[in-house]
């Protein structure tokens, strides 16, 4: 066999094994719309999650630039550094999303522990014997205060179209919630396979989220302090570099190639050691393995 051979067979393994690593499109044979797992679709549900569903992940990239060009050419005024402005417009540019993610964080905290309510309002919508659409739609006037919003855009696209599925769809799409589409789709196959089961469906349902909302409380409350240590931890050392940066004479020495190496194994490490504490002391994000 020649060597060329042997190389194109070789370079058509290395590309197969790259190409393993990236995730397949996810084709949903009721719309058709592909779905791509990655940096953009994960902000796009940490925006719907955080309320902000009229912001696109391509406005919150672009004041993200917006707010770096403009730290970097604060600080490179005020220190005259170029590696210090450039650290710190770093910094300002990953802001928004770190917000959007606190924000998100915060608020499927709180829907947690709405969620068993809204399923009880289902099961007696159902035990009353309204239909299962009309048992969601009761939601936007019965339901949980930060739920109704969602399940009133459900009643006005139900009313609308009369597509139950596709309306579940886009329910599923605007509230991007790992329980939501854990109940959306307990009320999808209950729709399609009918039967006297769906009372006890939705009870079980109840009591899981109620049971799995108080042991995250717990466990996020006694493990809150691992990730404020890891906040306060990474924020000092650039707390105190900002603090030199009102005497710019004791920054130049980072304005040598020295220095840039300094500044950036100080950032590798300040990003490296708050994942790891993050990933030790908090608890798993629900994944919506149900899109």
């Amino acid at each position: 066999m020649s060597p060329s051979v042997v190389g194109l067979i070789f370079g058509i393994g290395v590309f197969c094994i790259y190409w393993s690593f990236w995730p397949k499109e996810d084709v949903r044979p009721e719309t058709g719309q592909r779905r791509r797992a990655g940096f953009v679709a994960e902000l796009r549900d940490h925006l719907h999650q955080a309320g902000y569903a009229s912001v696109t992940p391509t406005n919150v990239l672009v004041g993200s630039m917006v707010l770096f060009v403009t730290a970097f050419l604060v600080f490179l005024v005020a220190t005259a550094v170029v590696p210090i402005a450039m650290c710190f417009g770093l910094i300002a540019a990953a802001t928004p999303i770190s917000l959007i993610r606190m924000r998100a964080r915060r608020r499927r905290s709180r829907l947690r522990d709405l969620w068993p309510d809204a399923v009880d309002n289902i099961t007696s919508g159902v035990r009353a014997g309204l239909a299962l659409p009309e048992a969601l739609a009761q939601l936007a006037v019965r339901g949980p205060e930060e739920l109704r919003p969602a399940f009133a855009g459900f009643a006005e696209d139900y009313r609308a179209t009369g597509r139950f599925h596709e309306c579940l769809d886009r329910l599923k799409d605007s509230m991007s919630d790992p329980v939501a589409d854990r109940l959306i789709e307990s009320l999808r196959i209950a729709r399609e396979v009918g039967g006297s089961d769906l009372g006890k469906l939705l009870r079980t349902l109840s009591a899981f989220l109620r049971e799995d909302a108080r042991t995250r409380a717990e466990l996020e409350t006694r493990q809150s302090w691992t990730v404020n240590a890891a906040r306060l931890a990474v924020a000092a050392p650039w707390i105190v570099l900002a603090m030199l940066a009102l005497r710019g004479g004791s920054l130049q020495a980072y304005a040598a190639p020295a220095g840039w190496v300094v500044l950036a194994f100080g950032a590798g490490l300040c990003a490296v050691a708050y994942r790891a504490m993050v990933w030790i002391g908090r608890l798993p994000e629900e994944e919506r393995v149900l899109r």
